[in-house]
């Protein structure tokens, strides 16, 4: 076959055609990332500052500071994931209608929270959830966009949101590679007395755009380098794979004890819906690695292939007690944010359990049916409602915050829980607007112990002026030395304050010593602990005071000395200060640790 002129000339305008596209690519995306980073240092320059400035605008508007951080924040990777691989109009429509949903949902998350300027930010698992929301929503856009279908087959779904993954892994780590070596040649120039770099990279004009660039860079280099991602894809895929027989293991073997066990053990650890939810997303997560994109070229060894099913089986009575878990907890304390959350989590988690339960079932009854296809729509359907229920949760349709402040004042009208019980704290710090409004309603009740405590935690400033719950009494445990020289009865005592006693829960934390340190016919107790000698005094209306600490010293070139061995060995001797202590004018005082110290204690026979 012979090769004309006009179809080399063809094959060089496709190829330079290309070229230009990539660097067009290149030239976005590094414009995007310079851009976030100025964005977010033009947003944190802003924030109020003690050593600085008070707040300036933007910051002097909490909605609008909220709602401009998490657009600079989130929006640039969702355009830098999308472009070169979008078509520009999706891409132009799919970023405006993230950025609108994101500022109105930063708004509510501001706004339901009703707390002074300087305390206002976006909270935590707003944010987390946000990144997972916009995550799963980019790679259900991506794949359609691309086949240019409204659902895609199920293998681009995959390939497109585990390259995603693992190019995220690598843009993050690349980013902290490049501000570690930023710091090792800062300290290189220090040390020939050049402070430049050091400086510059302190400055936050500096910084922030710099991440930006670098996390950029590192986008269009791990895009450029396709098959080098799909080859670190390909090992992380495998490795985890096999981690699935060991959670499937793991799991069988903790679902099969406890008919023996129990579940008593379970409930009591308070924490018991989300350890069952999690390790439910650990075995989802595993199964997925092993079953990959569902392609026949694609499926794993036997072992793996048993362990997908059974893992797939498994997740239903994981879900089902951590549902059960979640039930008790409410039934007992009603709702609170939490346990929202979980419940939310917990639904999601169904929807896994009931998808991948049918696909490792349905083949053993109906033969000819595919392994494990059902998973793939599983996947889909789970993914779609994550994001719901995360707008949901996070928008005033389900604010867990609104909705747990009308169940506990519910059960308080309803006698569920005493006046004397009711956690005023809640409404008044951890709720919101909701929250301060209830709280308001409460003042007004007819019932005068309610009404009474609820003025009380409206008129607090800090969660701390509110006792309403009695703390529980603490016994302490120490060992008296010498062993037959019984400890006064009133000293080691049950006691709910806060002190160096709260260091002796258990046998063998705590030695204490009678003595009579200071010659007044009245011995005073020295209480050690591996890291403090603490003296106590008997008070004249009864019990005993604690007075101060005396630290065990560190030696140089040695590791600390136990205060309770230093007790037991005999070598403590009290003697004359030879310097006065130190007074800072107040309570606190400073006594001097002669340099000598250390050799002294060694030489005594340490």
């Amino acid at each position: 076959m012979t090769i004309s002129h006009d179809d080399h000339a063809a094959s060089g305008r496709s190829g330079l055609a290309r070229e230009g596209d990539r660097r067009a690519t290149a030239a976005v995306r590094l414009a995007i990332g310079l851009l976030q980073g100025v964005a977010l240092w033009w947003l944190t320059r802003s924030w109020p500052n003690e050593y600085r400035h008070p707040p300036v605008w933007p910051a002097t508007d909490p909605w609008l500071f909220g709602c401009l951080f998490l657009v600079f924040a989130f929006l640039p990777v969702v355009l830098l994931a999308g472009v070169g691989r979008l078509r520009p109009v999706t891409l132009i429509v799919w970023g405006g209608i993230a950025g609108a949903v994101m500022a109105a949902l930063a708004f509510h998350d501001i706004d339901r929270q009703g707390v002074k300027l300087d305390d206002t930010v976006l909270s935590p698992v707003f944010l987390a959830f946000t990144a997972v929301a916009l995550f799963i929503t980019h790679h259900l856009i991506v794949p359609a966009d691309r086949e240019r279908r409204l659902v895609a087959p199920y293998p681009a779904y995959f390939d497109a949101a585990w390259m995603a993954g693992v190019q995220l892994a690598l843009s993050i780590g690349f980013a902290g590679a490049f501000w570690l070596l930023l710091f090792l040649g800062a300290a290189l120039f220090r040390v020939i007395g050049l402070n430049f770099l050091g400086d510059l990279i302190r400055e936050s004009w500096f910084a922030f755009p710099m991440t930006g660039l670098a996390f950029a860079t590192a986008v269009q280099l791990t895009d450029v380098r396709d098959g080098l991602i799909r080859g670190v894809r390909a090992v992380a895929l495998m490795l985890l794979s096999w981690l699935l027989l060991v959670m499937t293991v793991l799991a069988a073997g903790f679902l099969a004890a406890l008919p023996f066990t129990g579940l008593k053990g379970l409930w009591d650890t308070g924490s018991a819906t989300a350890l069952l939810l999690a390790s439910a997303a650990a075995l989802i997560v595993l199964i997925n690695t092993a079953y990959q994109d569902g392609r026949e070229d694609n499926r794993p060894p036997l072992v793996l292939c048993l362990a997908v099913q059974v893992a797939s089986i498994l997740l239903t009575p994981l879900i089902v007690l951590a549902v059960w878990g979640l039930m008790l907890r409410v039934g007992q304390y009603g709702l609170t944010p939490d346990r929202i959350i979980a419940a939310a989590c917990a639904l999601v988690g169904a929807v896994y359990a009931v998808g991948y339960g049918l696909a490792a079932v349905v083949p053993l009854i109906r033969k000819g049916s595919g392994w494990m296809n059902a998973l793939e729509a599983t996947n889909l359907a789970s993914g779609v409602l994550a994001v719901a229920v995360i707008l949901a949760l996070f928008s005033p349709l389900a604010d867990p915050a609104r909705l747990s402040v009308a169940d506990q004042v519910k059960r308080l009208e309803a006698g569920k829980v005493s006046p004397d019980k009711f956690d005023y704290r809640f409404l008044r710090f951890d709720s919101g607007k909701a929250g301060e409004k209830a709280l308001a309603a409460l003042t007004q009740s007819s019932d005068a112990a309610i009404s009474s405590r609820a003025r009380t935690a409206a008129a607090a400033d800090t969660r701390y002026e509110l006792d309403e719950v009695q703390p529980l009494l603490f016994t302490p445990i120490v060992e008296a030395w010498p062993s037959d020289r019984a400890l006064p009865a009133d000293f080691a005592r049950p006691f709910a304050g806060m002190g160096r006693l709260r260091d002796c829960p258990d046998a063998g934390d705590c030695v204490a010593t009678q003595w009579d340190l200071n010659a007044d016919g009245k011995p005073e107790i020295l209480l050690a602990t591996k890291f403090n000698i603490t003296l106590y005094a008997a008070t004249p209306g009864g019990g005993w005071s604690e007075i101060g600490d005396y630290p065990v010293l560190r030696c140089e070139g040695e590791t600390r000395m136990d205060g309770r061995q230093a007790l037991k060995s005999g070598i403590l001797q009290p003697r004359p200060a030879a310097w006065p202590d130190l007074s800072t004018g107040g309570r606190f005082t400073s006594g001097l640790a002669p340099n000598d110290t250390c050799r002294e204690l060694m030489a005594a026979g340490r």
